[in-house]
C-alpha cells in the first residue's frame, strides 16, 4: 500500500512539474517587451518606396467595460487604455509610416512656444540668419478607430476524474477582443480603408490532488496545480499589429502606395494575404468555418463485429466487413451504397454467414468541422452464401467521423438492423422478428475536390 501511494504521489508531481520549473522564486529584473506572432510578420513585410506621414489622435477603448471579479466588477478597465501607444509602436515597426505626435499635441505646442519666447527674451543679438524652429509635419492620412468589444467567456469547459481519493481536473476559458482601424485621407476626409481584427484570449488551469489514508491513523493529502492566463495587453498588441498589416496590404492592392520590391515578390506576398482573407471570410466563431472539406464521391472500408438478437440465447460477437460508395449531393447529406459480409453466432448454437446490400441516407451534423457526428437510416436485403434465406430489412445508426485530411477520414459507428423475417437464425419461434447489431471502425477516402482559386 505504501509503495503504491508513493508511486501515485510521484506521478502527480511529474504531471505538474512544468509549472514548478516556471515558478517565480525570486525578484525578476525588467526586460524589454515581448513580441507577438504578428510582430515578426509586420517587420518582414516588403518596404515602401516612400514612407507615409500618419497622425493618430486617439485609438481608445470603446467597450466601456470594467474588469469582472467573483464579487461583481471593479473600477479597473477590462482592456488597456494605452492602445494609442501600441498603435504608434506598430506603425514604427512596419517601416511604412512616419508617425507624428497628435495625442498630446497641446504639450508639443506649448514647448515650442516656450522655445520661441526664450530665444526672443534672452537673445543677445538680433541676427536674422539665426536658425528658426522647423515647421511641424502634417499628416497625409489619419488613423481612427478603437477597441470596440471585449467578450468574456465565449467558451468555457473542463474535465476531471477522481478514483479512490486521487483526482485531477482541468478547466479553460476563452475571451475575445475586437478592434476596428480605419484610414482617413486628410485632403478630403474620405475613408480609404477599414480593417476588422479579432483575437481570442485563453485562460487555463490544471489541478491534481491526492486524499488517502496511508494507514488507519495517518492521512496523506497532496494538492498541486497551476493556472495560465494569456495577457490581455499582448492580445491587444497582436490584434493592432495585424490590423496595421491589413491596412498596408489593402493599400498595395488598391494602389494607394508603392512597394520597393519586384513584381513577383509583390504578387507572392499579396497571394498569401488574399488566401488568409478568404479563410477568414468563411470562418465562424469558435474556430469553425463554412468551407466544404469532403469531395462529392468517397469510398469507405470498414471492419467490425456483429451481435445477434434472435431466438437462441448467449449471442457472441462475430466479424463483419463493409465496402461502400458515397455520393454527397449537399455538404450535409449523402447516399451510401454498401456491400456487407458478416457472420452471426450464438454460443454452441449458431454460426452462419450472410451478405447484404444496403442503401442509406446519411446526415452529417457538423459537415464543415474536422470532427462530426452523423446519423443515417435506410433499407437493404440480406442473403446467405447460397442466395437462400433472403430477407428484407431496414437499418439505422449513428457514428463519429474524424478527418485527418480533406481526403481521408476515420469513423466509428453503431447500427441496428431490423429484419422482416424470424428465420435469420434458421429458427422460427415466437412472434418477434430477428434483429442484430453491427459495430464498425473504418476509413473513408474522399476524391480530390476541385477548389476554385480566387487569387489573382
Amino acid at each position: 500500500m505504501k509503495k503504491s501511494t508513493i508511486a501515485l504521489l510521484f506521478l502527480f508531481l511529474l504531471s505538474s512539474c512544468g509549472a514548478y520549473f516556471n515558478q517565480p522564486v525570486g525578484v525578476q529584473k525588467a526586460i524589454y517587451g515581448e513580441s507577438t506572432p504578428a510582430t515578426s510578420s509586420l517587420i518582414k513585410m516588403p518596404k515602401p518606396k516612400e514612407q507615409i506621414v500618419v497622425g493618430v489622435y486617439k485609438f481608445k477603448d470603446q467597450t466601456g467595460q470594467y474588469k469582472a471579479t467573483d464579487q461583481g466588477s471593479t473600477f479597473s478597465t477590462a482592456v488597456t487604455q494605452g492602445a494609442t501607444s501600441i498603435l504608434l509602436k506598430a506603425l514604427e515597426d512596419s517601416k511604412w509610416f512616419v508617425p507624428i505626435e497628435r495625442e498630446n499635441l497641446g504639450n508639443l505646442l506649448n514647448e515650442r512656444n516656450i522655445i520661441r519666447s526664450t530665444r526672443q527674451e534672452y537673445a543677445t543679438t538680433a541676427n536674422p540668419n539665426d536658425s528658426q524652429l522647423t515647421p511641424l509635419l502634417f499628416a497625409g492620412v489619419l488613423l481612427e478607430g478603437g477597441i470596440i468589444s471585449y467578450d468574456s467567456n465565449i467558451i468555457t469547459g473542463g474535465f476531471g476524474a477522481r478514483y479512490f481519493g486521487a483526482g485531477a481536473s482541468t478547466r479553460y476559458r476563452q475571451d475575445r477582443i475586437s478592434i476596428y482601424l480605419r484610414l482617413v485621407s486628410t485632403s478630403n476626409g474620405k475613408i480609404l480603408n477599414t480593417v476588422y481584427v479579432s483575437k481570442t484570449i485563453l485562460s487555463q488551469s490544471v489541478d491534481a490532488n491526492l486524499f488517502k489514508y496511508v494507514n488507519i491513523k495517518r492521512l496523506l493529502e497532496v494538492e498541486t496545480g497551476f493556472t495560465r492566463n494569456e495577457p490581455i495587453q499582448l492580445a491587444v498588441t497582436e490584434a493592432i499589429e495585424k490590423a496595421v498589416e491589413g491596412l498596408i496590404v489593402d493599400g498595395i492592392r488598391e494602389n494607394l502606395w508603392e512597394v520597393e520590391a519586384t513584381t513577383d515578390e509583390v504578387k507572392t506576398f499579396l497571394n498569401s494575404y488574399v488566401k488568409e482573407k478568404e479563410d477568414a471570410d468563411i470562418a465562424q466563431l469558435y474556430g469553425r468555418n463554412r468551407q466544404e472539406k469532403r469531395a462529392k464521391v468517397g469510398i469507405e472500408l470498414v471492419g467490425g463485429t456483429t451481435y445477434m438478437a434472435g431466438d437462441y440465447p448467449n449471442p457472441v460477437a462475430k466479424p463483419m466487413m463493409r465496402g461502400a460508395l458515397k455520393y454527397f449531393f449537399t455538404p450535409s447529406f449523402d447516399l451510401s451504397a454498401s456491400t456487407n459480409a458478416f457472420w452471426l453466432g450464438n454460443k454452441n448454437k449458431l454460426d452462419v454467414g450472410y451478405a447484404s446490400l444496403d442503401l442509406n441516407l446519411e446526415f452529417l451534423i457538423l459537415p464543415y468541422d474536422v470532427i462530426t457526428p452523423y446519423v443515417y437510416a435506410g433499407g437493404g436485403v440480406s442473403f446467405n452464401s447460397k442466395y437462400k434465406n433472403t430477407h428484407a430489412k431496414i437499418q439505422y445508426g449513428a457514428g463519429l467521423e474524424y478527418l485527418v485530411t480533406n481526403n481521408l477520414g476515420f469513423k466509428v459507428y453503431g447500427e441496428h438492423n431490423l429484419n422482416f423475417s424470424d428465420n435469420v437464425d434458421y429458427v422460427v419461434s415466437g412472434s418477434r422478428d430477428d434483429y442484430y447489431w453491427r459495430f464498425g471502425l473504418g476509413m473513408t477516402y474522399y476524391f480530390h475536390r476541385k477548389i476554385k482559386n480566387k487569387v489573382k
